[in-house]
Formats: C-alpha cells, structure tokens, sequence
C-alpha cells in the first residue's frame, strides 16, 4: 500500500498565505523587532482576516517606522492623524493607539533580562509545543498558555492581546506547532524545535 501523499494545512486560500505558510507560520521566531511586528499585527487582526493583514504587512512596515518601538513611542498627534489618512493599513483608531501604547510596553519589557523574546518564550518553557492535530477542529482559539500570557502583557499595558490574539502569536511565532501532523510543515517546524 502506498503510503499517503501530505496535506498541507487547509487554511491559507491564496498565494501569500500559501507563502507565508510554508516559509514564516510556525517557524520558532527570537528577535525581539519581529515578535513587536508579529504582535501588532495580530492585534491589527482583531476581527478581520489574517490574509487582510498579510496584504497590508508592508504597507504598516513603512508606516510604522519598520516597527522600530523607540520611534513608535514618540508618535504624536500629527503621526497618527497621517496613519488615520494611510489607506494602506487599518485605519482605526483604538488600534493605531494601542501600537502607540504597546511600543511604549514592549521596550519597557526589552529592557529586562532576555528582553521581550525571552518573556514571551517563558509561556512555553522557552521551547515549542509541538502538538500533533489532525484536522482543523482540534485546534483552539485559545490556550492556557495564551490566556497566561495575554494577562501578562495586559498587566505590562499592551492593549489588543486578548487570549485568542495571544494563540494566534503563539502560533506565527512558533512558539507553539499547530500545523496538522499531515502537512509536511508540520515536521519542518518541529524539527526546529530541538
């Protein structure tokens, strides 16, 4: 008997999630500059579409400054009334100000021993959870590792880290594998893991 050919997990829909899948999504993620950007763009999520973001990921790199905190923490009103008029990202204002407020956070976290990485890897054990999930229905929205870590950033004063936005940064930052055990990516990242 043939053994059966690999799936890939069933949620990316068009070229640039099949992309970012196969080459970001899962993959255990250190640097402090790219968890910043990973974390407000989950947030920049919040009820919309994962891939409404994606295609708008450049265009917030330019916008905010290559989500260099230091700059973003000095935002004034002129800055986030031209990010308000930027047709290029999600103009809404609660979540322009939260990037504001959580650039303000994440430095104050950086400046700790290990930085913003090691604070969020510590809900994890500083290592990923590889899970091994057959179908979409077995993962959750949420953890008790994201809803950990989500009253932690809250407590710090992020703002749009509820415990679904926590899972899903979990999830694109690897620190936490749940590509099905059917799609090749799955081994790819866990093997990542060691």
């Amino acid at each position: 008997m043939k053994p059966k050919p690999p799936v890939p997990c069933p949620w990316p829909r068009n070229p640039l999630d099949l992309a970012y899948h196969d080459t970001e999504w899962g993959v255990p993620l250190h640097d402090d500059r790219a968890l910043f950007e990973l974390l407000i763009l989950e947030g920049a999520q919040a009820g919309l579409s994962w891939s409404t973001v994606l295609a708008k990921r450049e265009n917030y790199r330019r916008a905010f400054d290559g989500f260099d905190a230091e700059k973003i923490d000095r935002y004034d009103a002129r800055k986030v009334a031209a990010l308000l008029a930027d047709a290029g990202i999600v103009r809404n204002r609660l979540k322009i100000a939260a990037t504001i407020a959580n650039a303000r956070a994440f430095l104050a976290v950086q400046r700790e021993p290990g930085g913003f990485d090691r604070f969020v890897w510590s809900f994890v054990g500083g290592r990923p959870v590889v899970n091994r999930r057959r179908a979409m229905s077995e993962i959750p929205t949420r953890t008790p590792e994201s809803d950990a870590l989500s009253r932690a950033l809250l407590a710090r004063g992020f703002k749009f880290v509820g415990p679904t936005i926590c899972q899903a940064f979990m999830q694109a930052s690897g620190m936490v594998n749940d590509h099905l055990v059917t799609c090749p990516r799955h081994a790819a990242c866990a093997a990542l893991a060691r």
